[in-house]
């Protein structure tokens, strides 16, 4: 059974040792979450100007949505100042910026009422990021840009932290996955046909926890937690950004949540860097995780490097 802590006062090692127990985290607003969501908003409104960005897909069509929506997600990651305010962020939650290491946060849009859901406004099925071969030591930190309803939010799926699903996971490979899957994104319109680590039974969606907070604010949670995208029937869109960071510490001692049932191959450690310097992934801890994955291969890409012409992050 999950456990919803809000605003949680213990120390970092307590922290991480909760979220590897399976439970979930908020925390409200603060000067720096609300600084890189501000940031963020800045760059949703000038892309879909003159339109409120919560109901452009009113005014325009799907395609049109698609082609102002996909080149913010690479120019968002490339801008000067967006890794500077995650790594206030990071600061400002009490992490240990020697220890740990970040990714490049992602910007997510999320339709209403079957517009577009597929490609860059995919909407995710119930999976757990550790099939898309996370390391089971990774966190995601999840922020929405503008405000939200359960009828938007994202759902978690408490029952399975512990139990396993039966999943495609096992034919799933991180560098396949950055040389095709991500880079073809925004060709993804009407359906999405990548290869992805989907359940093979039914996953029994009740009983669920969606958390809603306000923006700004921060849901922290493990790799590990079975979770979906909840069908949007709110008639605006949802607007989020998340980023996931990893302990070097506790890779290095192998502590994490279990793992009850991925078996994906490759590794997606080397997308992180320390957050004091941005020094890369030690190439001894990525080794200890790259099970199974092929990154000689000639069509491997081992790090995704989006560009600002469309691509997928």
């Amino acid at each position: 059974m999950s456990t919803v802590y809000v605003d949680p006062t213990c120390d970092e090692r307590e922290r991480l040792a909760r979220l590897y127990a399976g439970d979930l985290l908020v925390f409200n607003p603060r000067p720096s979450s609300v600084a890189l969501c501000e940031f963020a908003r800045e760059m949703i409104e000038e892309a879909f100007a003159p339109f409120d960005p919560l109901t452009a897909q009113d005014n325009m069509p799907v395609e049109e949505w698609v082609s102002r929506f996909a080149p913010l997600k690479p120019a968002f990651i490339h801008h000067p100042r967006t890794k500077g305010l995650v790594r206030d962020v990071l600061l400002e939650a009490g992490c240990d910026t020697e220890s740990t290491y970040m990714d490049v946060p992602r910007l997510r849009g999320v339709t209403s009422d079957g517009y577009l859901t597929s490609g860059v406004g995919y909407a995710h099925h119930p999976h757990r990021d550790t099939w898309y071969s996370a390391p089971m030591a990774q966190l995601n930190w999840w922020l929405p840009i503008y405000p939200f309803e359960t009828t938007s939010s994202m759902a978690f799926h408490p029952r399975y932290w512990d139990e396993g699903v039966k999943n495609r996971s096992a034919s799933f490979n991180y560098y396949e996955w950055n040389a095709v899957g991500r880079k073809d994104a925004s060709k993804h319109i009407t359906a999405d046909t990548r290869k992805q680590p989907k359940a093979e039974e039914d996953v029994e969606l009740d009983p669920q926890v969606r958390l809603v907070c306000d923006v700004g604010g921060i849901i922290l949670f493990s790799a590990a937690q079975l979770h979906s995208t909840v069908p949007n029937t709110s008639g605006r869109a949802r607007f989020s950004i998340d980023f996931r960071t990893v302990d070097l510490a506790d890779l290095q001692a192998g502590r994490s949540a279990p793992n009850v049932d991925s078996a994906p191959t490759g590794t997606s450690l080397r997308d992180f860097v320390r957050t004091s310097d941005q020094a890369p992934m030690p190439d001894d801890v990525v080794a200890r995780y790259d099970t199974g994955g092929d990154p000689d291969a000639d069509a491997a890409v081992l790090v995704f490097r989006p560009t600002t012409s469309g691509s997928s992050t």
